[in-house]
């Protein structure tokens, strides 16, 4: 099992754009969960992810800390949701590309020796796919 999700978008907004919907609380809110994140260094913050009773799923609370914020081109912090995936890691980096922005995404270390590692990795490859069309589909829609 790889203890690593990666994606890559390329996105026809600028890299400023596609920047502010990383780093902005409330275009965060749109396409991810509500949350306080601040785009500063060591910024300790959280997403609260609302319950799913259709599929027996409570919510929780995804506890982060901003471990690099280099606008407009990388931000990355920790991911801790408890289980296998406490302490891992989510790297978004922008390039430009043309007139648009090429989005590398990676969320890696998830504990793959914990017996629920499968379904975690699993359940967060399905999310961040939902979410990262999410966020192409903010971006389409603010431009």
């Amino acid at each position: 099992m790889k203890d690593t999700i990666r994606r890559e978008l390329v996105l026809p907004q600028p890299r400023e754009q596609v920047w502010q919907a990383l780093t902005d609380r409330d275009a965060l809110a749109e396409w991810m969960h509500p949350n306080d994140f601040e785009p500063r260094l060591g910024h300790r913050f959280t997403f609260r992810v609302p319950p799913k009773p259709e599929v027996n799923f409570d919510g929780l609370t995804v506890h982060c800390e901003v471990l690099e914020c280099e606008p407009p081109s990388r931000l990355v912090f920790t991911w801790s949701a408890g289980g296998p995936v406490v302490d891992t890691r989510v790297t978004f980096e922008l390039e430009a590309d043309g007139a648009g922005t090429r989005l590398r995404f990676e969320h890696s270390g998830f504990d793959v020796h914990h017996p629920w590692a499968d379904r975690a990795v699993a359940g967060a490859n399905y999310g961040w796919g939902q979410m990262l069309d999410q966020l192409a589909t903010l971006l389409a829609r603010r431009a």
